[in-house]
């Protein structure tokens, strides 16, 4: 699908708005490989953030993420900062695999359906791009929850959580199943599901959508300093960069603060209060809301909302810049990207 080309009135001049690279188009090993190694490293520069959000969704009273940062690291070191970070790479890379390729199959095929259904471009693209991150925000769920629960234990051992002490990645996961079983691995899938589903639907269409209104933006500025040069105005690299991640930080921001009361109770349910081997349940959706509003009032559902804000909008932003950078080394015709 093609973003299209906005035109400007005042001018006449039509600014060429890079066209979007579809699933047919890419040379699949190179865009799982690079891939691979690309996101290891957002991953790795992001981390930290991740680990402050965990922390602070856990405690028992609020605390600033400055404070939660400084604490962590006089009582614990800095190393602390990225306690679970191999286990959460290894599952990372599987899952971003299935989530990379649910995204790009399911948005190809719904974008060809609904053209063919006669729907206008903004509409189509926007339909394609909610049901792909629906669709990759399932498929990645089936791999993204069992590592979340591993890495989430690791994350806050020697904080305030009940969690036995794990050696490792390796010591968690058996200890989890030895406890919980299998199930214990998928502890809060369901509000995964719930949180993350809609909000990668909301997410991508939301970047769709503000994708075309700062390309919009940028178009009426770039013929503003045309002076009638031109017919055709074609943004440069570092222009197609800066609407790609402007966008994604909207998307994310909004995202962010719309999921956050669930994302609170999904690490909740996989760090706090988890089975014992007296054979005692951990607690139900409706028993942790009781529980946090207990010790902070509904607003307690957004503790760790300033860390996860940053991550996501940093996080998105870096995520599209790369992502989109990756489909273009990924291409098979590479004079996409002249």
């Amino acid at each position: 699908m093609n973003l299209g080309a906005a035109e400007e009135e005042e001018s006449g001049a039509e600014l060429l708005v890079p066209a979007e690279i579809d699933w047919q188009k890419l040379d699949k090993s190179k865009f799982f490989c690079l891939g691979a190694a690309l996101f290891s490293v957002v991953s790795a520069t992001l981390y930290p953030v991740v680990v402050l959000k965990t922390r602070q969704q856990v405690a028992p009273s609020e605390l600033s993420s400055i404070k939660t940062a400084f604490w962590l690291v006089r009582m614990e070191g800095f190393r602390a900062l990225y306690r679970g970070f191999g286990t959460s790479l290894m599952g990372t890379i599987p899952a971003r695999a299935l989530y990379m390729a649910a995204l790009e199959i399911t948005k190809s095929n719904v974008g060809t359906a609904t053209v063919r259904f006669g729907f206008a471009e903004p509409t189509t693209a926007t339909i394609a791009n909610a049901a792909a991150g629906l669709s990759a925000a399932i498929a990645a769920q089936l791999v993204w929850t069992p590592v979340d629960v591993v890495s989430q234990r690791l994350m806050v051992q020697g904080g305030s959580s009940s969690s036995p002490p794990y050696v490792n990645g390796i010591d968690a996961f058996r200890k989890i199943v030895k406890n919980d079983g299998a199930k214990g691995l998928y502890r809060g899938f369901g509000i995964s599901i719930l949180t993350y589903a809609p909000s990668n639907a909301v997410w991508w269409a939301s970047y769709s959508v503000a994708q075309r209104m700062v390309w919009g933006g940028v178009g009426w500025y770039l013929s503003k300093n045309n002076g009638g040069e031109s017919e055709y105005l074609r943004p440069d690299c570092k222009t197609v960069m800066g609407v790609q991640g402007m966008s994604a930080a909207m998307a994310g921001g909004m995202s962010a603060l719309v999921t956050m009361p669930l994302d609170t109770i999904k690490t909740r349910l996989q760090v706090l209060d988890h089975g014992d081997e007296n054979g005692r349940r951990g607690p139900t959706v409706v028993q942790t809301v009781r529980n946090l509003v207990r010790e902070g009032g509904w607003m307690a559902c957004y503790r760790g909302l300033g860390p996860r804000w940053a991550s996501m909008s940093v996080s998105a932003t870096t995520m599209i810049t790369t992502y989109e950078f990756l489909k273009r080394l990924s291409t098979k015709n590479q004079e996409v990207l002249t």
